[in-house]
């Protein structure tokens, strides 16, 4: 199995955080998410200064798409981003012009369809069909405040999606001991956010991760 990449999550308010937090970690990161809270904060410019900063970075933009699949996804594309996604909710013809879209803007260009525990496996075979190429797993930032912790159901989902077919994201408070939990299935990205932005020191804590990362997959 290949390595999985290590993405940081940039949920800080403004651009020059966001530009400074990514800079203390870049050397061992591979994708750069401009997070749904610094959208909402700073909008698409966002964007475009982490990938004129991070050329050579893979950049996500976590819109967490619902609907207007199209609209949303050309404004960012436009503006640099690689991947965005779409939350689970959206309607599968939202799903599936995202898809279309994405393909029809550049072969580089992919969805990931974001999962809550308010999914159904009917929804994820139809995103199957439509050709949707990635879904992040994600625990929930509010349910991990309330003490909620990975258990054998999250890897159940995560194998079983990998199994499909996806290239699977895992998110979620994502910590270095998490990793060995899921050592047997063929993760594409891990997304760390403030346990590499809020520690002492930022590039270690990313190499960390990698590290790890290399005694389970090859």
């Amino acid at each position: 199995m290949a390595l999985p990449l290590l993405q940081i999550a940039l949920d800080n308010l403004t651009i020059e955080d966001a530009i400074t937090s990514a800079k203390k970690a870049a050397k061992y990161i591979d994708v750069i998410e401009v997070g749904t809270i610094l959208l909402a904060s700073e909008g698409k410019k966002a964007i475009k200064a982490l990938k004129d900063a991070f050329p050579d970075k893979i950049i996500v933009a976590d819109g967490k798409i619902a609907d207007a699949g199209k609209v949303f996804a050309k404004m960012f594309y436009d503006n640099g981003a690689d991947f965005t996604t779409a939350i689970c909710a959206a309607e599968n013809a939202t799903m599936q012009d995202l898809v279309n879209f994405s393909k029809e803007y550049s072969p580089s260009k992919e969805l990931q369809v974001e999962m809550t525990t308010n999914f159904s496996w009917e929804q994820v075979e139809s995103w199957k069909k439509s050709g949707v190429p990635q879904v992040v797993w994600h625990r929930a930032r509010d349910a991990q405040a309330a003490g909620v912790k990975w258990g054998q159901k999250d890897i159940e989902i995560v194998k079983k999606l990998a199994n499909m077919g996806f290239k699977v994201t895992v998110t979620g408070g994502v910590e270095v001991e998490d990793i060995k939990l899921f050592k047997d299935i063929p993760i594409f990205i891990f997304i760390a956010g403030r346990s590499i932005r809020d520690a002492a020191d930022p590039e270690l804590a990313a190499k960390e991760f990698k590290d790890e990362f290399k005694k389970y997959w090859k």
